[in-house]
């Protein structure tokens, strides 16, 4: 299969990676120019991966109009809040119908919206078939082969299945499923968490606490989804417990990594300046917040990251205020 990936991160390069080690033919598209162009030369990606090769079928362009003319799947792995401009833009070169999956791990903060519906709203008659691919997939380990696994979900059977067939590999495994409202969901509601397991760790925090975390966390997580039209099912799942305890626990996580400089008293100004990277769940903390206000949900911890992050709290304030909250029955 041809399949155009969208946006050359680190995620994105281990995808493109990840579809050539299949046998697809690969076009990576890369914001820089340079970029593009250091890819086309060397095969290497200058930025993310650095000395990991991404193979003979790869190749890279730094123009949407020739990654529209490559192939109708459309890989789109950018920033959320990038994803509906660079869709924007990609849209004025489709001119028939597309498919889309979706690797971005986010909520519109203007909107709401997941980006199975940015999508909708961009291109409308022109989406196909849309699916999201979320899970355990930090790029570095997913690019240099270690097993990993994750889940397709789309409305499309057929397309879920086409593109469970032509991505899994030895090293690479997805499952499928017809949650799209549940795996974007866990996909960007996990990333809040993991900022929260990050503050514990620069508090200088141990295990009984993240342990803690990680389950109230995944209880948020869920009743929100479900709550959204999720299935409780996909949260105990790969996308859901999977995904949570790779970015709480594992140190490649760029959430977790903006968490634990909060717990150490830097402030997100100072964070966000110095940083190199993406980190969805800053953002996602906004949505997070208006969602629970908007369905009247409620998520402690996930409010008290926002409190952190935007209400210039402190996070042994904010960790004080979850553990002295009214006692209650664990499932209410």
């Amino acid at each position: 299969m041809k399949i155009s990936v969208i946006g050359a991160g680190a995620f994105g390069t281990a995808m493109a990676i990840t579809a050539a080690r299949s046998n697809n033919d690969v076009l990576l598209w890369a914001h820089d120019a340079e970029v593009a162009k250091t890819i086309a030369e060397t095969g290497l990606n200058p930025d993310y991966l650095a000395g990991m090769p991404l193979g003979e079928r790869v190749r890279a362009t730094n123009d949407l109009a020739e990654v529209a003319a490559f192939s109708d799947v459309l890989f789109m792995v950018v920033p959320s809040h990038h994803y509906r401009g660079v869709m924007q833009q990609l849209a004025q070169h489709v001119n028939r119908p597309v498919q889309v999956i979706s690797g971005t791990k986010g909520i519109e903060n203007e909107t709401l919206e997941r980006m199975s519906q940015v999508s909708a709203d961009v291109l409308k008659d022109r989406l196909a078939s849309f699916a999201v691919l979320s899970g355990p997939t930090f790029a570095l380990e997913t690019a240099r082969a270690d097993p990993t696994v994750a889940v397709i979900a789309s409305h499309d059977v057929d397309f879920a299945q086409t593109v469970q067939q032509v991505m899994s590999s030895p090293s690479f495994r997805l499952y499928r499923s017809s949650d799209v409202v549940g795996v974007e969901l866990a996909g960007s509601l996990k990333n809040v968490i993991a900022i929260a397991a990050g503050v514990l760790e620069g508090l200088g925090l141990g295990s009984n606490t993240t342990a803690a975390l990680i389950a109230r966390g995944l209880h948020e997580m869920t009743r929100l989804g479900v709550a959204l039209g999720g299935r409780l099912e996909t949260f105990s799942g790969v996308a859901g417990m999977g995904d949570l305890v790779l970015t709480c626990t594992g140190s490649l996580s760029r959430n977790r990594t903006v968490g634990v400089q909060l717990g150490q008293g830097k402030t997100l100004d100072q964070i966000l300046r110095d940083a190199k990277f993406v980190a969805e769940g800053v953002k996602t903390a906004k949505s997070a917040r208006q969602l629970t206000e908007r369905h009247q949900i409620e998520m402690p911890i996930a409010n008290e990251m926002y409190r952190v992050l935007y209400e210039n709290q402190t996070p042994r304030e904010a960790l004080q205020r979850l553990m002295t909250r009214a006692l209650k029955a664990e499932v209410a």
